[in-house]
């Protein structure tokens, strides 16, 4: 086969499960924005039907996902320069979805471990949505020939089969049509930690609200939830290495890196020997000062959601211009009649 240059192309998407945090900000919507500014096409998506793999209260996935939109654009996502969509808009995702049922193996998705961990002890009573789902992401990616995906590490196992399942359509129909999608992993806080526990990812699941920054908080809530996050006694080391074993130090000090663009080690060269009573302030006046300008950005826009769904309609109208040529030829590869 002779080799492909496909068009660089980012995709990434999030699902709309209500009440973005600092973890979504900072691990995802930051990174999306700065992605944008290296001038590759980017397409960012609500990915509503991966939400739908458990039930969904209708009214609260409707508000979940114009709140994920206002929270890509209160970040610094343009639409103009990218393209921003809901999933259930552009039915080529769920098109090549089953083209790639077909490709992948049941051994493959036995092994996904983010199934396991949703589905817990009661895996036979889990929907078929959610066994599959890796199936779909690989879709939302390769039926735009994305050529990479920023992407946190709890998700690099499900793009390591979004590859296996390109490089297997490849060989099985003696062609070199889909990119095998590169991850780009990077950043001080690609994945973010509770506040009340650092061994634990920051999430919305979590019973106290205590544990994560939402981007709806006010100032004075923001700088009470990092006045009372956990820490240990000790003071702040200077060099990166003496985290180690310190999982609430180093999720506070990945957070005020990730928050002011500095590397870890820049941080502690500032930080260093400080007690946790003079950087916890640091780092709220640090945190406000980021997130109070997205906060009233997205409330101006749920305000008025006309805007956001216009922008969401224009968004899969770019998409679909994008995909549906993409999946036409997969079903010529394929021996698919088209018109």
């Amino acid at each position: 086969m002779t080799e492909t240059a496909f068009t660089p192309r980012v995709f990434s998407g999030i699902q709309p499960s209500g009440n973005l945090h600092l973890g979504n900000y900072l691990g995802a919507l930051k990174r999306f924005a700065a992605s944008q500014e290296r001038g590759i096409e980017s397409l960012f998506c609500m990915v509503d039907l991966h939400a739908v793999t458990v039930w969904q209260d209708p009214a609260d996935l409707t508000r979940a996902t114009r709140e994920l939109a206002a929270g890509f654009i209160a970040s610094g996502i343009d639409p103009d320069r990218s393209i921003l969509f809901n999933q259930s808009q552009v039915p080529e995702h769920t098109q090549m979805a089953w083209v790639f049922n077909c490709i992948a193996r049941m051994g493959w998705m036995q092994r996904m471990t983010q199934f396991k961990d949703k589905a817990g002890k009661n895996a036979q009573n889990a929907s078929l949505g959610l066994f599959a789902y890796p199936a779909l992401m690989a879709a939302d990616i390769l039926v735009y020939h994305a050529t990479e995906v920023p992407v946190g590490e709890d998700q690099k196992q499900h793009l390591e089969l979004t590859r296996d399942i390109a490089a297997k359509f490849n060989h099985d129909y003696g062609v070199n049509f889909f990119p095998e999608t590169e991850p780009r992993i990077e950043g001080a806080a690609t994945r973010v930690m509770s506040l009340r526990d650092g061994s634990k990812k920051m999430s919305k699941s979590d019973p106290s609200d205590m544990s994560r920054i939402n981007l709806t908080d006010d100032a004075e809530t923001i700088a009470k939830k990092i006045r009372k996050a956990k820490t240990d006694p000790e003071a702040l080391p200077s060099e990166a290495e003496g985290l180690e074993a310190r999982p609430e130090a180093r999720n506070l000090v990945n957070i005020y890196a990730a928050l002011a663009d500095q590397s870890v080690d820049e941080v502690l060269r500032d930080m260093g020997g400080r007690e946790f009573s003079a950087f916890k302030p640091a780092l709220a006046d640090l945190a406000v000062d980021q997130l109070s300008p997205i906060t009233a950005e997205m409330s101006r826009l749920m305000q008025d959601v006309s805007e956001i769904d216009a922008i969401l309609a224009r968004g899969a109208e770019r998409a679909r211009a994008i995909a549906q040529p993409i999946v036409r030829q997969t079903y010529e590869i394929m021996g698919m009649v088209t018109s």
